[in-house]
């Protein structure tokens, strides 16, 4: 059975070169803050943090607004702690498999990592289609078709700028959003 989600990977822009200069414990510091971030943040918005990869993440969102309001502040909020790295984002939307209760697969979650792979340049990509209502504040500016790995035909994508104008308080009260109790 097929389920409608946003999918968003999230990757830590530089992170490689950054543990080549530095010592373990500053690593470990920028990690620890970027997952904090991440985690109090999905709690306020009602996004799941489905998996963590190294320096980098998958989410889900039930919805598209969801998912764009998660990524737009999270790129915010991280911005504030950590000039010195980025953030890295890819957004797809559409019908996932929920594959034995812990995996999505489909064409969303696929798209949503491919265009955080070349989102290096740009900060937040989407698929142009899927930006055409998004909240408020929220701009997609196109730039261009990008020949995604596993994708035949060049994706038109657009770049997600501006400030997340609304209150976005959207807690679920679902624990699948809350924050862990312990560390």
């Amino acid at each position: 059975m097929r389920y409608p989600r946003t999918i968003v990977f999230v990757d830590l822009s530089g992170f490689t070169a950054y543990i080549r200069r530095t010592d373990d414990d500053a690593a470990i510091a920028m990690l620890k803050t970027f997952r904090e971030i991440a985690r109090d943040l999905a709690s306020e918005v009602g996004v799941r943090i489905d998996k963590h990869l190294g320096d980098g993440f998958m989410a889900i969102a039930t919805n598209q607004d969801s998912g764009v309001i998660f990524a737009m502040e999270l790129q915010r909020r991280f911005g504030e702690k950590r000039e010195e790295l980025g953030l890295r984002i890819g957004i797809a939307t559409g019908d996932i498999i929920l594959f034995q209760g812990e995996d999505y697969i489909g064409t969303a979650a696929n798209l949503a990592a491919r265009l955080c792979d070349e989102a290096v340049r740009f900060g937040i990509l989407m698929p142009t289609y899927q930006a055409l209502n998004l909240p408020a504040g929220v701009i997609a500016e196109p730039v261009g078709e990008l020949a995604l790995r596993g994708f035949d035909e060049p994706v038109p994508a657009s770049r997600l700028v501006g400030i997340v104008a609304a209150k976005f308080r959207n807690d679920t009260e679902e624990h699948w959003t809350r924050a862990p109790f312990a560390m």
